[in-house]
């Protein structure tokens, strides 16, 4: 036995499970920082904004599959659990560490004292407190296993003390702090054959199949195994806005994102088949068009590891719970010992949904249009991405350009977006590069989500993150300029649009004052070379594109 800190416990945890960055906003467990530099080569990133922080944390948790850290003290816990509700609903691994109150001065009024355990109720899969040194070990190892395991989510720990002074504390301990190397998903359960049997001879009777691949899949990695099984069995494959990398878009059976934030052509092929199978999805609102597609009558055949997600929204023909990767391996063994359904007239009807898709929007996406038209700026970003970028998006009108007009092309090309909180990209692009550093990472963001946390830009200069960050800046955030149109019963007053429309900023010039590249772009012909030229300089890039209030992206159709 051996007696050590708290703090130097923790750092000797975090080098254990790879940690290599953490995101968080002081004071708080300060002893342990100065173990962390000691004994560590992990990079302690003091950022803006405790939001920021979880952010950031959750999109290296995102790029990497590994848990990731984010931190704050007492005063910003409640920042930290707004924070994680993007990672809540991604499924994202984000471990919180904040401050909390002690025992011993509960309900005295201590400065800053709040109870900060309820809100981090509805945000984490796990929710504790830590009031005794010798706990550390065992609770930041459970925190990594609720966080990895099953559907991933967040973890909140919180230490007794404002700054989380218990890590002063000494406690004798054996632990030898072996390498735990814990990815997503750890585990990979699978169900008896004779349900995945049934499976498949549903889909065998079906006459025009389709398969909608979410999230769940893409953490279970399987898309090799989604490819070969939708190939065996000629179905063509549809994707959440979370499964969006699991097949590249020029790939014959690929029908792009359906639901909401969606490509026209995929809702189309869902709403024209006859079976639907969920693998990996939650058959959530975003990703159905509020449950419209397919509708209550569908006949659906769902996949996931969460037994409480089979059914939840669609009376099953065949549930199938377990891991993703490992049920389709099984599948794939089983279709591999009968012949290949012939639908031939069902896949000539996607491609034609497909191209009638890519000619109904080629006139916007080759504008050279004045201000710039978003279709164009989408093009152009998935003709000049890099085979192996990651693209990180915002939510909003963002999610819908890039969600619907995006092309990823290559099969080494990454897509991760916000599940909700516009702000969310830039900071989660950070996090990500911070993960992947040797990966091309590209930001795509409007105006509206980029002031949110416009001061990050600092953190990418200080730490050299050379993120790529496209800012679609249309002085506005016109994704709301139906909904207040419908409010004023037709055209809005001049005080009604400056409730969502902003001054003209130039944030190139924003981020040259900050010590970031910025690049000005006004015209389509120079979004190719400035996206070239961000690519080369190895340095934090903001590419300011001025584009068309007027251009609202296209309405999800059922």
């Amino acid at each position: 036995m051996k007696k050590l800190t708290g703090a130097a416990i923790l750092a000797e945890l975090f080098k254990s499970i790879g940690i290599t960055h953490i995101f968080m906003v002081p004071a708080v467990l300060r002893r342990t920082m100065v173990e962390i530099e000691e004994r560590t080569n992990i990079k302690r990133l003091h950022v803006h904004s405790e939001k920021s922080a979880a952010y950031m944390a959750d999109g290296y948790a995102r790029a990497s599959g590994k848990p990731a850290i984010c931190m704050a003290q007492v005063i910003g816990a409640l920042n930290i659990a707004a924070g994680l509700r993007d990672a809540y609903l991604a499924h994202s691994p984000v471990i919180a560490l904040t401050g909390g109150r002690d025992p011993k001065t509960k309900l005295k009024k201590v400065y800053q004292e709040i109870d900060d355990m309820p809100a981090f109720e509805p945000v984490t899969k796990l929710n504790a407190t830590i009031d005794d040194v010798s706990r550390f070990p065992d609770m930041l190892k459970q925190a990594v296993r609720v966080a990895t395991s099953g559907s991933p989510g967040p973890v909140h720990l919180q230490f007794k003390g404002n700054e989380g002074q218990i890590d002063l504390e000494e406690t004798e301990i054996n632990d030898d702090f072996q390498p735990m190397n814990i990815r997503i998903p750890p585990h990979r359960p699978i169900c008896d054959n004779s349900i995945l049997n049934r499976a498949i001879d549903s889909i065998l009777s079906a006459k025009r199949p389709i398969i909608v691949a979410g999230g769940g899949a893409r953490h279970s990695k399987c898309a090799s195994e989604l490819l070969t099984f939708a190939d065996h069995m000629n179905l063509p494959i549809a994707t959440s806005l979370n499964g969006k990398d699991l097949i590249c878009s020029t790939h014959p059976l690929s029908c792009g994102v359906v639901g909401t934030y969606s490509r026209e052509s995929a809702n189309l092929s869902v709403k024209a088949a006859d079976l639907i199978i969920f693998i990996g999805s939650e058959t959530g609102s975003m990703t159905t068009n509020f449950w419209s597609l397919p509708n209550e009558k569908a006949r659906v055949i769902q996949i996931d590891i969460e037994p409480e997600n089979l059914g939840r929204n669609y009376s099953l023909e065949v549930a199938v719970q377990g891991d993703a990767k490992a049920i389709l391996t099984e599948m794939n063994f089983i279709a591999s010992t009968k012949p290949s359904p012939e639908r031939k007239k069902w896949l000539a009807q996607i491609t034609t949904l497909k191209n009638e898709w890519y000619k109904k929007y080629k006139s916007l996406m080759d504008s050279d249009a004045n201000p710039i038209r978003p279709e164009r700026l989408c093009k152009e970003i998935s003709d000049n991405a890099p085979d192996n970028a990651l693209i990180v998006v915002d939510t909003g009108h963002a999610g819908m350009w890039m969600g619907g007009m995006f092309d990823l092309k290559h099969s080494e090309q990454s897509y991760i977006r916000s599940a909700g909180h516009l702000g969310w990209a830039f900071p989660a692009s950070i996090g990500a590069k911070c993960a992947v550093p040797d990966r091309p990472v590209i930001c795509f963001t409007g105006d509206a989500g980029f002031w949110y946390h416009i001061a990050e830009i600092e953190v990418a200069v200080r730490w050299n993150i050379n993120v790529i960050v496209i800012v679609n800046n249309n002085s506005g955030g016109n994704q709301s300029k139906r909904g207040f149109d419908r409010a004023y019963g037709g055209e809005q007053t001049s005080e009604g649009l400056q409730m969502w429309t902003f001054s003209n900023v130039n944030f190139a010039e924003i981020a040259k004052n900050i010590g970031a590249v910025g690049i000005r772009v006004e015209n389509p012909k120079d979004i190719k070379p400035a996206i070239k030229n961000a690519l080369e300089l190895k340095k934090p890039v903001i590419i300011d594109v001025v584009t068309d209030i007027d251009a609202l992206a296209p309405l999800a159709v059922n």
